[in-house]
């Protein structure tokens, strides 16, 4: 039996053994969502504390329910180890680890190179390997298959298969989960493309097959692009708005009624999250070796690069008009998540207004339901405050960030003082009022 017909065999029978590099907002979902389908499934994470909590069926990310979880780790259908030599206890190998830019905006592959090369070094013979993270199109084809080809002495095409699958996790999100998201597939060959396809449909309830893996590569910095320029569009506009007296949130409203032609995006204080403020600059990085200059995707960065500073002086704006200074005065920020609803404060643009009013000699503090600690980028930690009457009272400006829906809106405009809403939280009260001041 060739090793192609071996795996397929596995996967057609659920003996299929399958290891997640890497147990984040990415990896762990998909673990469970392998397992609860009666694939046996082998976490490997370098944190201890992690492995150490799925092994104690103790669940750390919240998009996952905790009777899911409970079951597919009580039952051992799911375990993690920190022990990469048992990768050669695995079929097929699933790699979902970060892929974070540097402080130039260069591609940070360390985390895809040490588990290519830990996959080299252990698999075994006739294993598929698909890589999930974020990166720049060609990644498969010319940086993971020379490394495993190297570390392992095998041919790719013949004693292994690759594909790329890009991860679609939207945090928070109630509808789609890891399951009933369509997936895009794109396997280097015929023979990968059907392992993926028949793995990967264990687990996710609609495939979509493309030619390649660099297909599939470059689907996932489309999607996050167009949001990326989209929302960096608006973001532009409302300051413009905002110049002219025009609410951007009724324009916004108005121009929905539009059945065709127009799709809504919001402005805010800066774009967060792992995916839109970083996946579009891979691409900007591989479109160099081309001679390629993606003036649009640059444009659109610099915007929201450029949105918490343009907050912190709205907040100087409106205080100003209150006849107070930044300096000295004390700012409450309610929200430090990235979007509402979640525990994640990835790249979160609050984070980023926070420290330019604290730059400024503001007093800052922050509220977060969800977030009782945070570190920003230059390690300063940052801890929560009670919304409380008092603390609403005493500030001289409160300023929402993230609106989570679980904050009593009401409450808070009546306690405070001065408000700058970069949400859109505050409806019905306007700029005129003279007490909230919007984006």
């Amino acid at each position: 039996m060739s090793d192609f017909d071996s795996i397929m065999g596995k996967i057609a029978n659920d003996s299929v053994r399958v290891g997640i590099m890497g147990l984040g907002y990415v990896g762990l979902p998909l673990a469970v969502a392998f397992a609860k389908k009666n694939i046996q499934v082998l976490g490997f994470e370098k944190s201890a504390t992690k492995a150490g909590a799925v092994n104690a069926c103790k669940n750390y990310i919240g998009d996952i329910k905790d009777e899911d979880f409970i079951a597919v780790t009580g039952s051992g259908k799911l375990s993690a180890t920190t022990d990469f030599s048992r990768i050669g206890e695995c079929d097929a190998l699933i790699i979902a680890v970060p892929t974070p830019l540097d402080k130039f905006k260069k591609p940070d592959m360390s985390y895809i190179a040490a588990s290519c090369e830990a996959i080299g070094k252990h698999m075994k013979k006739g294993s598929f390997i698909a890589l999930e993270s974020t990166t720049y199109p060609t990644t498969t084809e010319d940086f993971m298959k020379p490394i495993i080809e190297r570390e392992s002495g095998m041919r790719e095409g013949s004693d292994f298969w690759l594909c790329f699958s890009p991860e679609r996790v939207d945090p928070g999100n109630k509808e789609y989960k890891t399951g009933n998201t369509p997936k895009v597939v794109g396997g280097l060959g015929k023979e990968a493309q059907a392992i993926a396809m028949a793995l990967y449909g264990k687990a996710i309830e609609k495939l979509y097959p493309v030619s390649s893996p660099r297909a599939a590569e470059m689907v996932k910095i489309l999607e996050n692009t167009y949001r990326l320029v989209n929302i960096s569009l608006i973001n532009e506009l409302a300051l413009l708005a905002g110049k002219m007296d025009i609410n951007i949130w009724e324009v916004i409203e108005a121009a929905k009624s539009k059945p065709y032609g127009f799709q809504a995006f919001y402005p805010g204080p800066g774009i967060g999250g792992h995916c839109i403020p970083l996946d579009p600059f891979y691409l900007e990085y591989i479109a160099k070796g081309f001679n390629f200059d993606l003036t649009m995707i640059n444009a659109a960065g610099n915007i929201n690069n450029l949105m918490p500073y343009r907050m912190m002086n709205k907040i100087a704006f409106a205080l100003n008009r209150h006849k107070k200074p930044l300096n000295g005065s004390k700012i409450l920020f309610i929200g430090v998540a990235y979007k509402p609803d979640i525990d994640d404060a990835r790249e979160s643009p609050a984070l980023l207004v926070m420290e330019q009013v604290a730059r400024k000699g503001a007093v800052v503090s922050y509220h977060d339901p969800y977030i009782p600690q945070v570190i920003d980028e230059h390690g300063n930690r940052w801890e929560a405050v009670e919304l409380s009457d008092q603390n609403l009272a005493e500030s001289d400006c409160v300023v929402f960030t993230t609106n989570h829906s679980s904050l009593d809106i009401d409450r808070i405009v009546n306690r405070a003082r001065l408000i700058v809403d970069t949400r859109n939280a505050v409806k019905g009260v306007h700029i005129e009022d003279g007490k909230v001041y919007k984006l």
